[in-house]
């Protein structure tokens, strides 16, 4: 049986639903009838629980015939329980990934030295970017400084890995609980179980560390609220983005624009508003102040190329493959919903960049637009639900199908599957080379290579190896390996490395590849 009880619903100083109470009975049919506007949508919305009154003496809701309680209690443990799975995922994967030397200087080094930095009151100074560099001179994301409390109890970059897993995993909760409220217990979870392990997420929790990964909750969190038409709890969940990343303040501004189309035009041109001068200050002021060229450096990756803008956008092929790879998850039905104008201005900067980098499926870059799309996708499927009734439950259950298809069909390609297998295999390359740092005293100062420096910046005061000397900077130990690695330029390491003796640097160590200079009393 459905019942609800004194539904209230304002839209400004209009109140389309006033006091509207309804009971249906089991195997019975009930519909609304009049003309646009008079609240016909509202109220099925408020009935299934998707969007928020103004006013409710008792909440819309689904009473089953027997063990209500229960099936209740089941559904809002469920998307916790798949947080946690997630959580436990994510961690192991990232530390495993620590302990077999898979992370860099470049990025889990650089923000390990700028918590560090605020864990001891400091300015957030990166010796890897360069001497002096402050972190946020490069990107603006202040609130790295949150992580600064228990980075200070545990020092370690497993902390910031560790963080990450817990704020990728959380982001799970509102998608899923979303998805359950819509599609049924089965159906959501599997649609949270996708998104829980989807590539997006999966690159993000298996490269190093980045600042976005405080995004993809508060993005979660805001579009289930938009979802559910709880817009001021959209903007409370959305407004910190704006200390995350310099960008995500226009991510913000769509939210706006979408308030300001359903309704709440006040809320929404205020919040666009605030967040296009939020990201003014910021590109064009704050992070100039603070870079030592006096610029917003990544400005250089929109110039270049003359040929139109659709054609900038689209081209190279890779760019669709990315977007198809975004929306796949969905079977499509993302795009019935209004919630994918989220999406817009990660993926206009990303194709708009003229870094390849950007506009493929690795790394971190897309971590942000999972939440987008399987919010869309569940409001999409709950729009199409709407428009279909009688084909409902075919299409939820096609949905979901899909959405697990997509998800098992990626899944040996992603990170999370070296868990299988790899993750836990010995490192011979690795045990050495822990063992040829330990050598190095807590406090020193070192120019590593960049997929040693993240074993060494908790405790020492870490330089990237070879750029150090062209910085004017002579440490006492370089720590290196024999064959020169990707990043940087190894032409420059090798030219480097044939150079340190003349430089005055002895070798005082080697072990499986991996070698430890030091600079000698004198030179």
């Amino acid at each position: 049986m459905t019942f609800a009880e004194r539904l209230t619903k304002r839209y400004g100083g209009d109140t389309p639903v006033d006091g509207a109470s309804s009971t249906r009975e089991p195997a019975t049919g009930t519909g609304f009838r009049g003309p646009n506007g008079v609240g016909k949508s509202t109220t099925t919305r408020r009935i299934r629980g998707l969007a928020a009154g103004s006013r409710t003496l008792r909440t819309a809701q689904e009473v089953p015939d027997s063990d209500t309680t229960t099936r209740r209690e089941q559904r809002s443990v469920l998307p916790y329980l798949l947080a946690a799975l997630l959580f436990a995922g994510y961690a192991a994967l990232s530390v495993s990934r620590h302990r077999r030397l898979q992370t860099s200087g470049y990025d889990l080094g650089i923000f390990e030295q700028a918590v560090r930095a605020y864990a001891w009151l400091r300015a957030p100074i990166s010796p890897l970017k360069g001497p002096g560099f402050n972190l946020l001179g490069d990107h603006f994301h202040p609130i790295l400084v949150t992580l600064a409390p228990m980075y200070r109890l545990f020092p370690s970059p497993i902390t910031l890995q560790v963080a990450q897993a817990a704020l990728l995993s959380c982001s799970a909760i509102p998608v899923t609980r979303l998805a359950i409220r819509v599609a049924g217990t089965v159906p959501g979870f599997v649609i949270g179980a996708g998104y829980g392990l989807s590539w997006g997420l999966q690159n993000a929790a298996g490269f190093d560390f980045h600042e976005i990964c405080f995004a993809v909750p508060l993005l979660a969190f805001s579009l289930e609220s938009l979802v559910r038409e709880r817009w001021r709890a959209a903007v409370v969940w959305a407004a910190p983005l704006a200390l995350v990343k310099e960008d995500m303040p226009i991510t913000v501004a769509m939210i706006g624009i979408y308030l300001a189309l359903h309704g709440r035009r006040r809320l929404g041109a205020a919040v666009t508003a605030a967040a296009l001068a939020v990201v003014l200050l910021v590109i064009m002021v704050i992070i100039p102040a603070l870079n030592p060229g006096g610029h917003f450096s990544y400005l250089s990756y929109a110039a270049g190329a003359s040929q139109d803008p659709v054609t900038r956008l689209l081209t190279p092929s890779v760019k669709l493959h990315t977007l198809l790879l975004v929306l796949a998850p969905s079977a499509l039905l993302a795009l019935r919903s209004p919630i994918m104008i989220m999406a817009l201005p990660t993926l206009a900067w990303r194709f708009w960049s003229n870094n390849p980098d950007h506009w493929r499926t690795n790394n971190h870059y897309s971590a942000v637009l999972m939440p987008v799309v399987f919010v869309a996708f569940v409001d999409g499927l709950a729009r199409l639900r709407s428009r279909r009734p009688h084909l409902a439950r075919p299409v939820t259950v096609a949905a979901a199908t899909s959405c697990a298809m997509v998800t098992a069909t990626l899944a040996p390609g992603l990170p999370l599957w070296d868990l299988t297998s790899v993750a836990w295999r010995p490192d011979p390359t690795a045990t050495a080379a822990r063992d040829v740092l330990r050598q190095i005293p807590d406090g020193a100062v070192v120019a590593a290579d960049n997929w040693l420096a993240p074993q060494l910046t908790n405790r020492t005061t870490v330089y990237l190896f070879p750029q150090e000397r062209a910085q004017g900077v002579r440490p006492e130990w370089i720590v290196t390996f024999a064959q020169p690695k990707a990043f940087p330029d190894p032409n420059l390491q090798a030219a480097r490395l044939a150079d340190l003796p003349a430089e005055g640097y002895t070798l005082v160590r080697q072990d499986d590849g991996v070698l430890l200079f030091r600079r000698t009393a004198g030179s």
